[in-house]
């Protein structure tokens, strides 16, 4: 194995391990991923201006979500079926963020039940939800993450249908005969099965999820479970604004990792606006391209109270299960720490926009 410094050595190195079946899955966007690309390139044009001179020997990376505290303002995006990366799945990643002290987004279509991660000990679990057409299904599912102990849910919507994956299409993504999709028990399709110029999960969409979704569905959820709601999959000021009119407790701005609308904007460029619209009235957090320290603290330094990882926690799952994914953390957590010295900021409320050329 080569020598692993950052985030890109980890794909690197994870595109070596995993068969061509669950990287085709994990790597691919819509289109012609020009989103994916421009996730990461927004980054890079962004400048920073650091202070100087500020006493910067101690620093405090901790950050306060939901009412929660936390090590660092990084926590785990929901990616689907971690089992393709390891034998341990999900259960690997869960473990790894209680130990790390950061939150984890469990998928819906994770190969582990929800109920069994959130058994992980000092884990601090949200759970990701789509709107099935089978709402008595939503409901069912919604209250199992709440009786397992979740303590928010994360209601993805831009999703009423899959991308034009064609990565997936072409390997006809499925999930091994050995996996499932617990969570799924409900809709009777705990399976993903595939062909040749058909990704299965393209089918599990449109069987199952409902593209009539509307803004009061964000309040019924809210009602239905008792628990926060954070919408997943804001790109504009204005759908902000009606996340907040319709009781959400914070946004995620998200282009669904490049794997949706295909030239949708990045998630970076998207921030600023959103922030000036709401403020501080809701958590406002982001994913979408962070792999540097210098990215967490330019999503910070725009408005965003944290970050999170996906991709880059299932190149650290392949490559070594649990201590993978606790490196991969362990590494952005340090080159943020070192991003926020050399910025002149001793603890994130010191990350304010004036950092930004």
């Amino acid at each position: 194995m080569s020598l692993l410094l950052n985030l890109q050595d980890y794909e690197r190195e994870a595109a070596s391990k995993l068969d061509a079946n669950a990287l085709e899955y994990y790597v691919g966007g819509a289109d012609d991923e020009i989103t994916i690309a421009r996730n990461r390139e927004a980054f890079s044009e962004i400048s920073l201006l650091p202070r100087v001179l500020r006493g910067v020997s101690k620093r405090d990376l901790s950050a306060s979500l939901l009412t929660e505290s936390f090590a660092m303002p990084i926590g785990i995006a929901p990616t689907a079926m971690q089992r393709l990366a390891h034998d341990d799945g999900e259960l690997a990643t869960a473990r790894a963020a209680a130990s790390m002290g950061v939150p984890m987004i469990l998928s819906t279509t994770s190969t582990v039940a929800v109920e069994e991660v959130a058994c992980v000990p000092g884990l601090s679990l949200w759970f990701q939800v789509y709107v099935y057409k089978d709402r008595l299904a939503t409901k069912e599912l919604a209250q199992r993450a709440v009786k397992a102990g979740c303590k928010a849910l994360v209601l993805t919507v831009d999703a009423p249908y899959l991308g034009k994956r064609e990565r997936e299409a072409r390997m006809g993504f499925h999930l091994p005969p050995n996996l499932r999709l617990p969570n799924y028990e409900r809709l009777g399709s705990t399976h993903v099965a595939g062909s040749e110029g058909e990704s299965g999960l393209a089918r599990h969409f449109i069987q199952n999820i409902d593209p009539a979704l509307t803004w009061d569905d964000v309040t019924w959820l809210k009602e239905i479970s008792g628990l926060p709601v954070i919408v997943k999959g804001i790109l504009r000021a204005d759908d902000a604004l009606l996340a907040k009119q319709y009781g959400a407790d914070g946004i995620i701005v998200s282009n669904h990792g490049g794997r949706q609308l295909d030239t949708a904007e990045a998630s970076i460029y998207a921030l600023e606006a959103i922030a000036e619209v709401i403020g501080t009235s809701m958590e406002l957090l982001l994913d979408g391209g962070v792999r540097r320290g210098t990215d967490v603290l330019k999503a910070l330094a725009l408005g965003a109270k944290a970050v999170f990882l996906g991709r880059p926690i299932l190149w650290g799952l392949a490559i070594d299960g649990e201590q993978g994914v606790k490196r991969v953390l362990e590494i952005i957590r340090d080159e943020f720490d070192l991003a926020m010295a050399l910025a002149g900021c001793r603890n994130i409320g010191e990350i304010t926009h004036d950092l930004l050329a």
